[in-house]
Formats: C-alpha cells, structure tokens, sequence
C-alpha cells in the first residue's frame, strides 16, 4: 500500500506601508512668498520568514518511508508504504518563525477533503497543531502528520494508492498579537453546538487524536439519556460516532454481583498458550488472529477464546437493551492490545499506551473503556502515563494524578467502602509475564485512578462501552445529570 502527499506551508504579509510625506505650507506677504519642502521615504525592515526545519519518524506501525523531503524550505514531501490494515505513520513535523513578525495560524486546509477522496481508507490526520495557534517570532511548534489505512472502511486492490496535499497557512498576527481559537467555537454533538474548553470541566479536542473530541474534568456535563439510563459521552469519534460508558456499574441481579474480568478456567491453555493460568483467568478481553503480545514483544501467545466478561457483555447483556437503544448501537473497533507498565525503564507517555492498545482491535456491539481513555479525562497535568499513574496510587501514601468523572466513583453500600471496574486493556509489567492481568478504574479511601487487578477475581465490575450512530439527533437537554442530553 503506498501512498504520498504534501503538506506545505504558506503565508503572506498583511500590514501597512507608509510612503514619502509630502507637506507644503504657504505664507503670503503682498507678492512675496516662501516655499518649504519636506520630502522622505519609508520601508519595511521587518523580515517573514516561516519554513519547514525538520520531519523525523516518530512511531512506524507496518509502514515503512520511502521518501521523506523538505524542498524550499516550505513543501514537505512524505511517500509512505503501509503494508496491512491498521498501518500507521506518524511524523514529527517542525515548523520554525525565523522572522521577526509574529504569525498565526489562519487555516490548515486539505484534511477532509483528501480523506474524502477514494480509496477512503487511507486517511491522514494533522494533530497537535490547530487554527489559530500562535507562531512568535523566534519560535518553533512540533505537530504530528499521520498517516494510516483505516481497517474499519473498504479498499479495492485496484485502487491503493492516494496523493494528499495539506495547506497550511500563516498570517501576521494583528498588530503583533498572536491571535487564539475564537471564542465560543463549538462542536456539533447531534445536532446542538457544544462549546470547546481550554481549561476547567468540559469538552476538549483530543491532542492526541485531530477530529477527535473528548469530555474531561471532575464532572462535565456529559449525560445522556440512552436504554432509559443514565451514561456519559466520553468521546465524539472523528468518525462522528460517540462512545458512551454506563453511569454506573453493571448490575447482574436485583442487589449487585462483581464481576470477574475473565472466570476460572474459562479459557485453556491448549487453545490460548498467551494463558499460562487458566485458574486466574486470562487478561485479553477477546480471540485475536495469529497472535498476541506485550509491546515490548517480551511475551507473546495465541489467544483463540474470548473472556467470560466479552461474553456476557454482547451475548447476555446486549439482548436485554431496548429495541430503539439496540437500533441506536453501531458495531464499532475497540482497541483491546496490551497497556505496559514500565517498571524498568520508565520514560512512559500516553502515545506509547495508546500504541499498546491499537496493537490488537475487536470490532463488536458491547466493550469495556481504554485506559487511554481514563488518562485523557484527567485535567491534572500530572497525570501523563499509565506507569505514572501506577507508581502515585501504590505509594505508601497513595497520591491520586488521574482522577476525573470516569474514576469517582460512589460505594455501591455502606459495607462497600471500595469500587473498581474492568478496563478493555491487558495490563503487563517489563520486569515479569502477566497474562492475567488487567487495568481496573479503582476509587478506594478518597483516591481515585487505576492500577491492575487479576482477570479471575470477582470485586471489581463492569460498565460497557459502546458507540452510537453518527447520525442521532440530541433534541433536548444540556448534559448535566438532572438535565441529560436526550436522544430523538
């Protein structure tokens, strides 16, 4: 699979010239008279100069660079093969104000257009970068460009190649002053404009991911009314799906059962050998082709059979939601791959969680959320990775970086005096071989974030994950919890 494309850079001055001034002043006397001439010049001395400095590889998932080229400083030139479904490339792009003007990002034009274009499964993303982004004079920005073959859309062989061109252009800021995001830019969730934050509860654009938007902060107003419940938007998709997660946890029966992420013995280790202990269950929500493994490739195994939890989630679960939610699911790709946890190295980062987990996809109705997911609802800057996270809350004294709206939780009782639920990720460590384990979402003793819990143990719960339809319309409500949004 090859495909190639520009992104290139333009700008132009916007300003004022001054030219030569030019005054006459007249003093008459009878016939007398006298004459004094100014004359003069001005010019600009200010220099533009915006360009290309630099494009590395940062993360190559089967694709390889066949040509990567910075031509007059302003055309970036990327051909790309990418070799299977899910392939992804993505590059470090540096972009450099030389000058002594500030500038501004006035549009990035291209993206939707190309991705538009057949074949519609190779896409390319500008992330990390966003209009209205400041450029002072002197300074540099890292955005990434990404390109990918999108597994969940239809190619023809007959048609694998695409070339994708991506303006970006700056403007000189007005009078010197970098100009931000328009106040009040909203994103259009089901048809009511939902304003984008910078700071504080609400919705975000996800830096990781361009197109994507994500509810962070303690308690967003992100309810929504769906099977006669409450649950919250976790993310509009840039397919334009939401994913969705229960409000609350899962109940079995008329009081509450925990629920065990994979039970005893459900799976065998003649037809899943990544299971070393079927009697602790296995931490891999469902089969996958071919095989399985941590993202350092430490440990790897077949997995042919699906959790107990995948099981009861779309084949008993599932069944019970009402016919106008059931028409309301899109079948959706969770990313189910392993999330490290770096007891050796450290150095861990959310790109590389998020590596781990699309290393493995499932496509189905009903899951469970990302840890990625956990991590990015969080506003506190200290949350920055799984491993990070890991090593605050098992402190002798736990220290709570990650918590948000998706790890407070209430206790399900006075006896309960701590609640956990099962993350869709496998959990597994450098330093050791732990294909039981799992991420939980943990709130215990005032202190909410997440750590690992083993796959056959039965004190943690479920709340599903799922997506709904692009297409849905939210006729009422604001998103708080007395006022959700309601689906038409």
């Amino acid at each position: 699979m090859k495909r190639s494309h520009k992104v290139k850079a333009q700008h132009f001055l916007i300003g004022t010239i001054c030219i030569a001034a030019f005054l006459m002043l007249g003093i008459g006397y009878a016939i007398l008279s006298q004459q004094l001439d100014i004359n003069g010049t001005a010019q600009i001395t200010s220099n533009w100069k915006i360009l290309f400095t630099s494009a590395e590889e940062n993360q190559m998932v089967d694709a390889t660079t066949i040509r990567k080229e910075i031509t007059d400083l302003t055309t970036l030139t990327l051909d790309v093969n990418l070799t299977q479904p899910g392939a992804s490339a993505i590059y470090d792009v540096v972009i450099e104000n030389q000058g002594d003007l500030d500038a501004v990002l006035s549009s990035i034009n291209g993206v939707d257009e190309s991705n538009s274009k057949d074949p519609k499964s190779i896409k390319v993303s500008v992330e990390n970068i966003k209009v209205g982004d400041s450029l002072l004079a002197g300074e540099d920005k890292t955005f990434q460009v990404k390109v990918y073959w999108d597994e969940n859309v239809d190619f023809s062989e007959t048609n694998m190649q695409k070339e994708i061109e991506i303006t970006l252009t700056y403007e000189q800021s007005d009078d010197g002053v970098p100009v931000g995001p328009i106040p009040g830019d909203g994103v259009d969730m089901g048809g009511q404009d939902v304003e984008v934050v910078t700071s504080g509860d609400g919705l975000y654009e996800d830096q990781y991911e361009t197109g994507r938007y994500i509810y962070r902060g303690s308690n967003p107003d992100n309810y929504i009314q769906f099977n006669n419940e409450l649950w919250r938007i976790v993310a509009k998709e840039t397919d334009g799906t939401y994913k969705i997660i229960r409000d609350e946890l899962l109940p079995q029966n008329e009081g509450y059962t925990f629920m065990a992420y994979d039970a005893r013995y459900h799976r065998s280790t003649e037809n899943n050998t990544y299971c070393t202990r079927p009697d602790n269950g296995c931490g891999v929500f469902a089969a996958v082709s071919g095989t399985f493994q941590t993202p350092n490739g430490s440990y790897s195994g077949t997995v042919t059979e699906d959790s107990s939890i995948k099981e009861y989630l779309n084949n008993t679960y599932y069944p019970t939601l009402t016919g106008i939610a059931k028409a309301q699911v899109q079948s959706h790709t969770f990313n189910i791959g392993c999330v490290q946890y770096l007891d050796e190295s450290g150095n861990d980062s959310i790109e590389k969680n998020i590596a781990g987990e699309k290393m493995y996809k499932w496509t189905g109705n009903v899951g469970l959320i990302n840890v990625s997911d956990l991590l990015k609802a969080s506003t506190n800057t200290a949350c920055t990775s799984a491993t990070d996270e890991w090593n605050a809350v098992m402190q002798e004294v736990p220290q709570e970086t990650c918590g948000s709206y998706l790890t407070t939780m209430s206790p399900i009782n006075e006896e309960v005096g701590e609640i956990g639920y099962w993350t869709i990720n496998a959990s597994s460590s450098e330093s050791g071989n732990d294909p039981h384990n799992v991420w939980v979402a943990a709130f215990a003793q005032g202190i909410s974030g997440f750590t690992d819990g083993i796959a056959h143990y039965d004190y943690d719960g479920a709340r599903p994950v799922l997506y709904l339809k692009s297409d849905i319309e939210l006729t009422s409500g604001t998103g708080t919890k007395l006022d959700p949004f309601i689906i038409a």
